[in-house]
């Protein structure tokens, strides 16, 4: 407890509706402070404010006033070793008071108590004082997050984990937990593929037999803002047990994106990944936005040595 603040509590589905009030006001802030004063950040999606809830679970946190209403939250995601958090934000009111650093720390506390030996997050890379601040919490640089957009093509659609019979389903899933561990000992996105299925906001595409799958990209293709018609197919998860099957995830993302009435699919490309990222520009991939990526100096990101492994530090 700091002060006046009651928290860490747990953050519920049932607080959707004030949490959304909260980022969208906290977010159009922080554009504002960074002089775009002509920027309003949209309430989310519900939906996908209740993937992030349930994909967190004890690391979804808030913070209350004395009177009970939301000032503050951190959404803490343990994917196995690899964890990370985001969004989080405090009202403008209670800034400047240690409160940002106070849900920090306790991110990541919740993220250290789950396992992750890695713990970052990612931030706007002009925000110079939010790069100040999550540095004097001892997070360090770790290369930019480039996401590129790839249009939408008429193609036979692909593997998809939702086409699949009940038993298959439980051995490709099983599949694509052995090829991240092997890309990355320790990481698993099992619970989030398994989450995305049950609320229907996205599918799994699967590249070669799906009993022994090459790679695979888990999506969501529910529209990230509140009322908005679903435009784009966001890219959550990736992983390729090597370069050549690029080409045929490129092919894949763009029919996916197709049969799911979006006009483009969209990957984030961590630094590290330079290949990849000349590839999909060289494929007709455009580049849309940055974000710089931190980690904490004492939990660093563990890159695969071959093949590729993407993971949004987003949702």
């Amino acid at each position: 407890m700091l002060g006046d603040l009651r928290g860490p509590v747990p953050l519920s589905v049932e607080s959707i509706g004030p949490l959304n009030r909260l980022f969208s006001d906290a977010f159009t802030d922080r554009y504002r402070r960074d002089g775009l004063a002509g920027v309003r950040v949209p309430p989310l999606n519900p939906e996908i404010w209740r993937y992030a809830i349930v994909d967190a679970g004890a690391g979804a946190m808030a913070w209350q006033d004395l009177a009970g209403q939301l000032v503050a939250f951190n959404v803490a995601h343990a994917s196995g070793r690899e964890g990370w958090m985001g969004p989080l934000a405090v009202h403008e009111a209670h800034q400047g008071r240690g409160v940002g650093a106070q849900i920090v720390r306790a991110g990541i506390e919740a993220l250290r108590q789950a396992g992750c030996t890695t713990i970052g997050l990612e931030t706007m890379p002009r925000t110079m004082d939010n790069i100040g601040f999550y540095a004097q919490l001892g997070f360090i640089p770790a290369g930019m997050t480039i996401t590129l957009t790839l249009e939408a093509a008429r193609a036979p659609r692909p593997t998809l984990l939702s086409a699949l019979g009940v038993g298959e389903r439980e051995v490709a899933v099983a599949r694509c937990a052995q090829l991240t561990d092997a890309l990355s000992a320790g990481v698993d996105f099992t619970r989030e593929i398994a989450l995305t299925m049950r609320l229907g906001i996205g599918d799994l595409i699967l590249l070669g037999p799906s009993d022994a799958p090459t790679g695979f990209a888990l999506y969501h293709s529910a529209p990230l803002v509140e009322g908005r018609a679903r435009d784009e197919l966001r890219v959550l998860k990736c992983a390729l047990r090597d370069a050549a099957a690029l080409d045929a995830l490129v092919q894949a993302l763009a029919a996916a994106a197709q049969h799911e009435h979006c006009q483009r699919a969209a990957v984030r490309v961590q630094e590290h990944f330079g290949w990849a990222f000349q590839a999909l520009v060289a494929r007709g991939a455009r580049v849309r936005w940055t974000d710089l990526r931190m980690t904490l100096a004492d939990a660093p990101e563990r890159h695969p040595t071959a093949g590729l492994l993407l993971s949004n530090w987003e949702i």
